[in-house]
């Protein structure tokens, strides 16, 4: 009989063991959690426990608004890992002895941050961070806004016009989105001109950044860098004030409101050069000449440690036929185009203090260049000459062999500098021509200069005599604007 009980016992013991065990609290159950990725995230789990066993399940994080499929469960013991695949995360933990806390790490794109989570009945997760109702108004705009060349008034088109940059630099932290540019006469208050969204966007590069939309044109990441073309039309003469303001208006990090600054006052200089023709005759396109959306003007180029547009008001002469094209014949041979071997001419008197020769011709073509474009070979055959009062004139482009000066010669008004070829960075045979400030093709900032006279022949490739976009038009003392077509003195 003591035998029998002591078994019964026995039975009992391990009957209870086995009990306990089944009736255990597994994994399935919701759990709360808050991981600590320099913003706190509170995280929510739910695990289901089919029939068969299976474990599935999902984690939500309320801060981020985001539900989390589990896609592997595995529970070995008190040892548990979770698998989450879409967001390439896994976690790692063990249940407690009570198995109410199930503690371990949370590892993402090669970082481990500690993650512990609690039964819902026994959690107490951490209330969200209480949010002021208002950021902090910034003590101001982070920006530096400077006019690094001072605009010179000039005419075109029978008007008046300036022609400038706007540089801002932000120095704060966080986004600052340009929302608004105004300009008035510093002395007269009289408005010029206001900007804002696609028409702002229209005048503005970010160095460096590609940004396609306007409101990623507009904005400006902390430590980077944005520029304003700026091109204001006066329609009488005389109307360009003496100097002008800026206001600008941002929006900057979080804070909701507009915030404004008046800055950047610039003065307005009236010191055009006025010069003879580089050429003679007609039939003459200003292909990307003087406008505020030209290939020159927006030639941003770092030289020698500085940013510059040299070629702010060049342009490159063609010579158009009766049909409208440039060339007859074959295109890719030079000989067939019109302006090919015409004469380059001193625009002034002047010293020869640049020349490169030797290079070779290009076959006419939008991709064909006959050496690799560098500082050295990007005019390609080129004079520059030294005007005097800090003016230097550049020809680019001329044929190899075709120069008649050498450096430190002294040259007439109206001199033969070279011969108009092919020669560098060009497409096809025209004479690249523009005035700066140094004796540099690149490394100096592009000046205004006027014509004593020439005469307007019509406007746009395809130009032909006697067609609707034909004029005559006599201009004294002027710029040729883009696209102009225009015709020099013969008796030059």
């Amino acid at each position: 009989m003591k035998k029998k009980l002591t078994l019964l016992l026995i039975l009992l013991t391990l009957s209870a063991r086995v009990f306990g065990q089944t009736a255990a609290r597994g994994l399935e159950g919701s759990w709360q959690g808050t991981l600590d990725a320099g913003a706190k995230l509170r995280l929510v789990l739910t695990v289901s426990k089919s029939n068969d066993g299976v474990y599935t399940g999902k984690i939500d994080s309320l801060d981020q608004g985001a539900t989390i499929p589990i896609e592997v469960i595995t529970v070995e013991g008190d040892a548990v890992r979770l698998e989450l695949k879409t967001v390439g995360a896994v976690f790692e933990g063990k249940l407690n002895s009570d198995r109410s806390e199930l503690s371990g790490n949370f590892s993402q794109g090669g970082g481990v941050l500690p993650l512990t989570f609690k039964r819902s009945a026994e959690a107490k997760p951490e209330a969200p961070a209480a949010k002021p109702a208002t950021p902090q108004r910034p003590l101001d705009v982070p920006v530096d806004v400077t006019v690094p060349v001072q605009p010179t008034a000039f005419k075109g088109g029978g008007k008046t016009h300036l022609c400038y940059e706007l540089h801002i630099t932000n120095y704060g932290r966080t986004d600052c989105v340009i929302t608004r540019v105004e300009l008035t006469g510093g002395d007269s208050q009289q408005k010029l001109a206001t900007y804002d969204g696609d028409e702002l966007a229209s005048r503005v590069i970010r160095p460096g950044v590609t940004a396609n939309s306007t409101a990623e044109k507009l904005k400006i990441g902390a430590g980077l860098h944005l520029a304003i073309y700026l091109w204001l039309t006066f329609d009488k003469t005389g109307e360009a004030p003496s100097s002008i303001r800026h206001r600008l208006s941002f929006k900057v990090g979080d804070y909701p409101d507009e915030l404004s600054i008046d800055c950047a006052r610039t003065s307005v200089a009236n010191r055009s050069i006025v010069i003879s023709p580089p050429l003679r005759g007609g039939e003459w396109l200003a292909a990307n000449g003087p406008s505020n959306g030209s290939g020159h003007r927006r030639a941003m180029v770092p030289i020698s440690g500085g940013v510059h547009i040299a070629q702010r008001f060049a342009i490159d002469f063609v010579q158009l036929r009766e049909d409208g094209s440039t060339h007859t014949g074959d295109p890719k041979d030079n000989k067939n185009y019109r302006c090919y071997g015409t004469d380059a001419l001193a625009v002034a008197d002047g010293v020869v203090v640049g020349v490169k020769d030797g290079i070779p011709e290009n076959i006419p073509g939008a991709n064909s260049r006959a050496v690799p474009i560098t500082l050295e070979t990007v005019g390609g055959n080129h004079v520059i000459l030294d005007l005097g009062s800090g003016l230097f004139a550049f020809y680019a482009h001329l044929q190899p062999g075709s120069l008649r000066v050498k450096q430190g010669d002294k040259v007439r008004r109206g001199q033969v500098l070279g011969l108009v070829g092919n020669s560098g960075n060009s497409t096809e045979p025209h004479l690249h021509f523009h005035i700066s400030d140094a004796n540099s093709p690149l490394g100096s900032e592009g000046l205004p200069y006027s014509f004593q006279s020439f005469e307007v022949q019509g406007k746009g490739w395809g130009w032909k005599p006697g067609s609707t976009n034909s004029t005559s038009e006599k201009r004294e003392m002027e710029m040729p604007l883009e696209l102009e077509v225009i015709r020099f003195p013969s008796d030059r």
